[in-house]
């Protein structure tokens, strides 16, 4: 369904910042993108949608070779790929309603969307996706009376209103609290199951890959060093990718969540499982920072 051909960016400073990516994103397959800082995750996400432009290679989906769009032929292509941002790029004043229609501006004409006179059709996928995401009510509230949970919730609505085939998300949890962030993740990876769309997930916490993500993709310094399942990832896959370091919490994370969704599969749901998982890390964390 995407498909990533020999991407190469490098930017006029000289720096290099993706060096012959490939990689293949099935429909319905929610991936991953884990790496350190500068390794170029975001660079690819936005290198897909060309927000930036690729130096060199293909971006194709559905067959349809975006690198080698322009105009109104990438406008159409940019329909098919929501994305999701870590700081949510809501327009502060618009309410919650304004924001997610405007993932119909790629749709409707200049002045139905200065005016916001947009179709009945749409405003009514708009109110159901709110309900989905666990905003309903909140239609009329503006964007900057929202938490960041609730922030990054109108974000996905209006992803989602694009009626996009793939989501390119960039760090959606970076600015959430713990327990917001593991919301969102399940709330992103249930709407990718529902609707089988695929998804590029740009993570800098491993543990949370792992709780919720099959398949990780591992960028060191613009290569892709793992391409593979989250069970698969070792310690020593974690030190090819970010280096020497103690992998003993992320390696625990994903032993006890096995063992906690064993014992949970007679529960009403996985919340128990879940807590159980979190309960282990938050005691291995607290050890490890009083060391």
């Amino acid at each position: 369904m995407l498909k990533v051909e020999n991407v190469v960016k490098r930017y006029p400073t000289g720096d290099l910042a993706l060096n012959g990516v490939w990689l293949e994103v099935e429909q319905g397959q929610v991936v991953a993108l884990i790496g350190p800082s500068g390794a170029g995750k975001s660079t690819l996400i936005r290198c897909i949608n060309r927000l930036v432009e690729p130096t060199r290679g293909r971006v194709l989906l559905g067959g349809e070779d975006v690198t080698a769009l322009h105009g109104a032929g990438l406008r159409r292509a940019r329909r098919r790929m929501g994305m999701i941002f870590q700081e949510f790029a809501l327009v502060e004043r618009l309410t919650v309603m304004e924001n997610v229609l405007s993932g119909q501006l790629g749709y409707v004409s200049f002045w139905r969307s200065a005016l916001r006179r947009f179709p009945a059709r749409v405003v009514a996928q708009a109110f159901a996706l709110l309900e989905r995401v666990g905003l309903a009510g909140f239609e009329d509230k503006r964007a900057d009376a929202l938490s960041g949970g609730q922030r990054q919730r109108v974000g996905i609505a209006r992803a989602l209103l694009q009626d996009p085939r793939i989501l390119l998300v960039d760090e959606p949890t970076a600015s959430l609290d713990p327990k917001t962030s593991r919301q969102i993740m399940r709330l992103m990876t249930e709407l990718c199951a529902e609707r089988r769309l695929a998804a590029i997930i740009n993570m800098h916490d491993v543990p949370l890959a792992l709780m919720f993500v099959p398949r990780i993709i591992g960028l060191r310094a613009g290569v892709v060093v793992y391409d593979g399942s989250a069970d698969d990832l070792t310690p020593e896959r974690l030190t090819e990718i970010y280096g020497e370091e103690d992998w003993t919490v992320t390696t625990r994370a994903k032993a006890r969540r096995a063992a906690a969704a064993d014992d949970g599969e007679g529960a009403e749901d996985e919340g128990e499982a879940d807590g159980a998982v979190r309960s282990s890390v938050a005691q291995d964390e607290a050890r490890m920072g009083g060391t």
